[in-house]
This record gives C-alpha cells, structure tokens and sequence, in this order.
C-alpha cells in the first residue's frame, strides 16, 4: 500500500500546511487501483482505520471488488488521532475537489461533515454508513439491521453456553451499538431465559477510543470470562481484537463481528475459538454504491440491507459450528421466524 499524503499530491513543502494534512490523516492508494480515466471513488475510514479485521476493512473490501470490475482508481482516506469534525470536513472535501466519485464515509461519526460538505458538490454522490440523520440529494444513507444479526448470535450464544452466562461488549455507548446489545439479549433470552448477560462498555461519548485500543476489549473479556462467562460476544472494532484474543487464550468462545472475523488473517492465531461472526455486506454496500455512480444510475436517500436479504447474517467458516446441528437448526429457525415477521426483534435495550 502506497501512501499519499495532501502534501505529496498537491507538491506543496509548506510546513503550516503540513501540520493541517497530518491532523487530518492520510490518503492512500490501493495496490490494485485502476486507470483515473475508468473513475475514481473513495472511503474516508473510520476510528481503528485499515486494519482493524473488521468494519474497516469490509469498506475495503468493496472499494477493492470495484477496482478490479471497473478499472477504477480508489483513494483511502486514514482517520486522524483525536480528531474532530473539521477534519473530517476538510478530509471530505479533499476527496470531493480531488474528483473522487462516489466519497464514502465509513460510519456514523462522518454524519456532521457529509452534511456540511455534500451540499457544496451536489454532482458527487456521498455515501454514509451507519447512519439515517443526516439526508440529502446527493447522500446515500447505507444502513443495516443490526439487531438481526446479533439476535442470532444471541441464540447461538445461548445454546452453546455451558455456564449460562455470556457476554456483550460494545465499544462505545451509542444507539448503533445499542442495536447489537438489544437484538443479542433479546437472542440469548428467548432461547433460555435463565442465562445471564453481562453487558459492559468500553468507553462513553464523546471518547471514542472503545474502538480502536484493543487493550480495552481484551480487558473487558478478561473481566467477563473472570466473571464466569463463557461465550463473549464483542461489537467494538478494532476493540473488539482484544476480546478475541481473551477469549481465545482462556480457551471460550467469541463471537465476531461486521466481517467473518474468522477468516481474517490477522486473527488467525484465535479462530478456532471464533464461533461465528455477526456479518454485516459493508463491502456490498460500498460496491453496489460505486457501481451505481459508474452506471449513471447513483443510490441515494436510505439503503437498508437486512437479513432478507442476507444484508446482515451469522457466518458458518468454523467448521466446529456447523457441526453443532442443534445449535444451527435453532438458528436457522430464528432467522425464519424474523422473515416472516414471528420474531420482531428490538433495536434498544
């Protein structure tokens, strides 16, 4: 990966200005970029940027799909230690001037910018994942069922637990994550009502470190697994690393989240204590927006990706859990019983 800084591209030496770039984070081009001619897309990455085996990198994933179809050439835009909404603006905008069609914001925290900066570039198509707040001609609002998802991970957890007592981590107390916590409590209860849930969160608002310091999510798995649980289920990004480290040297099962986590290469060493993961088609969402923009034909307004429609799912890699037949069958029949609309599942606690 070659890393392109505003400096480097604009050939500019001035120190000032070097100080606004490095505050703002870096943008970066994919080894597998195409020809400019063919388009150019972009994703400003969230906290954790890429890396984090999870939210992240599924952006990733869906710009790298589109370059390799299209021929188009991707930008990544890198998040800045700390920073605030005026980076994100300036990052936004960046990618905009720089002729990137569609600039993907990858997360809710980019709402503000999006909102500020889209209005400015009406012919430039914005995605924003994770989030309905802010609307516009140009904005196309990506957003998931999360709670469907994390509803089953809450019956897998509940029949595969042997101390009936599990785990929920989320990064930061958020009405996002708060869609996770709601759908696996309510998972894990109606499969056993006598199995208890820890729920605990790394950080609170405006702190948004509890997705991006491991350390706090191998600590709060620590302390949960000390507590006597035994599935740990982690909705916290990079965090969420450190939970399945825990979890995987105490020798308990975790559950992963946004990407098929057991698949990432850089969680390898912990996989086969890796359950299932909670997936969410971030990288579809990214793809089908980049391909509608270079079929003239651009999403906007909500784009809601459920388990219908498998926009949302529990992953099936570990061949240890699809040899627990049980477990799948009652997985399987909650995924049914949410599409006919038997289960409605809660999107708060």
């Amino acid at each position: 990966m070659r890393r392109i800084t505003r400096i480097a591209t604009a050939g500019i030496a001035s120190a000032a200005l070097a100080l606004s770039v490095t505050a703002c984070g870096s943008e970066k081009k994919s080894d597998t970029a195409g020809d400019a001619k063919n388009g150019k897309a972009a994703i400003a990455y969230d906290i954790g940027g890429r890396g984090d085996q999870s939210f992240n990198d599924a952006a990733f994933a869906g710009l790298e799909k589109a370059e390799k179809e299209f021929g188009i050439s991707g930008t990544e835009a890198e998040p800045g230690e700390g920073e605030g909404d005026p980076d994100k603006v300036q990052r936004l905008t960046s990618l905009a001037r720089s002729g990137n069609n569609p600039v993907i914001g990858v997360g809710f925290a980019y709402a503000p910018a999006i909102a500020e900066v889209a209005p400015k570039f009406p012919d430039t198509t914005f995605g924003l994942i994770d989030d309905t707040s802010k609307t516009g001609k140009n904005i196309a609002n990506l957003v998931f069922n999360e709670e469907q998802g994390s509803y089953l991970a809450g019956v897998a957890a509940a029949k595969v637990t042997k101390s009936n007592t599990v785990g929920f981590i989320g990064g930061v107390e958020t009405p996002l994550i708060k869609k996770f916590e709601a759908g696996f409590v309510q998972g894990v209860k109606d499969t056993n009502k006598n199995v208890n849930v820890k729920v605990q969160y790394l950080t609170q608002p405006p702190d948004f470190g509890g997705f991006s310091k491991p350390d706090l999510g191998k600590a709060a798995a620590q302390g949960q697994i000390d507590a006597g649980a035994d599935v740990i289920y982690a909705a916290a990004g990079l965090a969420g690393s450190g939970s399945i480290e825990a979890a995987a040297k105490a020798g308990k099962w975790v559950i992963g989240v946004d990407s098929d986590q057991y698949k990432q290469s850089g969680l390898a060493a912990y996989k086969e204590h890796i359950l299932t993961s909670v997936t969410k088609d971030v990288s579809g969402s990214v793809y089908n927006l980049i391909k509608s923009v270079k079929e003239g034909k651009p999403q906007t307004g909500e784009i809601r990706y459920g388990l219908d429609a498998n926009g949302v799912g529990l992953s099936t890699s570990n061949p240890a859990f699809t040899k627990m037949t049980e477990v799948v069958a009652a997985v399987d029949k909650a995924k049914a019983d949410i599409a006919a609309g038997k289960i409605k599942v809660k999107t708060a606690p």
